[in-house]
């Protein structure tokens, strides 16, 4: 049987662009191929039975980069922590190929991630540890099982050689992880051409864009019009990204340009983490002294990472079109932040439309306020009140979570009682009969598994020692199906 990987119908628009955006490169070899993990789920997407896929076919294809011959490391500059970078690119990655989903007709990249050195690496060795994508396949499989928009990983194959880090304990194991996402085409590969002050080039790319991945403004006939109507789509699509992380209680930790993807997607999971006890300040990277990527800074960093998106683009783009887009992003996060939260408090979108929009604010901010001032843990709150859960709760405004009353001190106790009733009196103002739907939602939101560090160092500790896998496919196990009772 011919290696399904080699046989899929690669397409290769991002090929036809020219050699402006990429650079062809040559895979690393490695001493040993390990699968680690196979994505049925993405094996499906393609169209392929994970049945019919062989472990020898991911290493084949994705460990040993036999019988395929185009590999592009892509260009791009960025804004790293707020202070610009001219030299970066697909420095231990490339893109391996572009296929289209097979029920969704939509195009997706296979991307590298530790593949070996590429003209942009810096010096560095092009490898990832295998750390490193045990993480990224447990952060992107927890994300998309909590509804946010992200990548998944196809593959992760350990590769048999020792690294050097200075933030792990050296030497460490490496590996090679494909990323399966719609695009790898960065903010930042727009800002490189503005760098370059090469416009043409910005024209084409962004065309490219709008005809690939936003087909349905290719009917709009004015250029200025398109283009604004793209960026604007761009602008909430990211907005809504960043409240989709911002309900789960995740943060990325490094949210540079050339981490932003120009669909969307959330991608590139480094020293993420999700927070334990609610806190805006949370940062999830050792690295970032300033707290600029913390928890609740990851709206406004976006926003400014999407302003100077538009500075890239000025010149090619209508200033006012992109302003028009830039303030779509704020009520756009708001519409979809609010959505999702009280989808967490139990209250579906049809259900939060028959309420007053300042009973649906007040509920979210006092939600927030309480959770902030008793330090409680962000994932537990919601826990609880899923398990806790009972239509009476409706009537009765001094049986909600009246455990966690008890155990509170005095000022946290007067906090949730003040919740409590606001709680009551959206409760109170639904159809009794909706309250099947509340604990519904409630146990449809709110995942009884989250992926915290804690539990990460939990399954890397017996593959360090003993070899041993089976934690770790336990715990994914787990997040892929994070609101079943564990």
């Amino acid at each position: 049987m011919p290696n399904p990987f080699l046989t899929l119908p690669y397409e290769s628009p991002l090929l036809a662009l020219g050699d402006d955006y990429f650079d062809a490169v040559t895979p690393a070899t490695f001493p040993q191929h390990i699968l680690r993990f196979r994505n049925g789920d993405v094996l499906q997407q393609l169209g392929l039975l994970p049945e019919q896929v062989s472990d020898r076919d991911f290493i084949e294809a994705f460990g040993q980069f036999k019988d395929h011959d185009t590999f592009l490391a892509l260009r791009y500059h960025g804004y790293q922590f707020r202070s610009y970078n001219p030299f970066l690119g697909d420095g231990r990655g490339f893109l391996y190929g572009q296929v289209r989903g097979r029920h969704d007709g939509k195009l997706y990249d296979f991307g590298t991630k530790g593949s070996g050195p590429t003209p942009y690496s810096r010096g560095g060795d092009g490898r990832l540890t295998l750390k490193g994508g045990v993480r990224e396949v447990l952060a992107s499989e927890a994300l998309h099982a909590l509804g946010v928009n992200t990548s998944r990983t196809l593959s992760l194959i350990e590769t048999g050689e020792s690294l050097h880090r200075g933030d792990e304990p050296s030497p460490t194991r490496s590996a090679v992880m494909v990323r399966f996402s719609h695009s790898h085409i960065r903010f930042g590969t727009f800002e490189r051409l503005q760098y370059l002050k090469q416009p043409d080039l910005i024209r084409k790319l962004l065309n490219h864009v709008i005809e690939v991945y936003y087909p349905h403004l290719l009917s709009v006939k004015s250029d200025q019009e398109r283009y604004a109507l793209w960026f604007a789509e761009l602008a909430e699509r990211l907005a809504t990204l960043v409240a989709q992380w911002m309900s789960v209680g995740f943060c990325h930790a490094v949210l540079n340009t050339d981490n932003m993807s120009i669909t969307g997607e959330s991608f590139d999971y480094g020293p993420f983490a999700f927070m334990d006890e609610y806190d805006p300040k949370f940062t999830a990277a050792y690295f970032d002294y300033s707290g600029l990527y913390s928890y609740g800074n990851q709206p406004a960093a976006c926003y400014w990472n999407l302003e100077k998106l538009a500075i890239a683009l000025k010149g090619i783009v209508d200033s006012a079109g992109m302003e028009a887009g830039l303030a779509q992003y704020q009520p756009k996060y708001a519409e979809v932040f609010c959505d999702r939260t009280l989808k967490k408090l139990g209250i579906p979108s049809e259900l939060a439309a028959t309420l007053p929009a300042d009973l649906q604010r007040d509920l979210l901010l006092q939600t927030i306020h309480l959770l902030e001032e008793t330090h409680v843990g962000y994932h537990d709150f919601f826990t609880a009140l899923t398990q806790q859960f009972t239509p009476q709760w409706q009537t009765e405004p001094d049986s909600i979570l009246t455990s966690a009353v008890e155990k509170s001190d005095p000022v946290a106790a007067e906090l949730l009682k003040g919740w409590r009733s606001l709680y009551q009196t959206c409760l109170s103002q639904l159809p009794s009969e909706k309250m099947a739907d509340v604990q519904t939602c409630l146990r449809a939101t709110n995942p009884m598994t989250v992926l915290l560090r804690s539990q990460i160092e939990a399954v890397w500790e017996p593959i360090t020692t003993t070899d041993n896998w089976q934690p770790c496919y336990d715990l994914l196990k787990k997040i892929q199906n994070p609101m079943m009772a564990q």
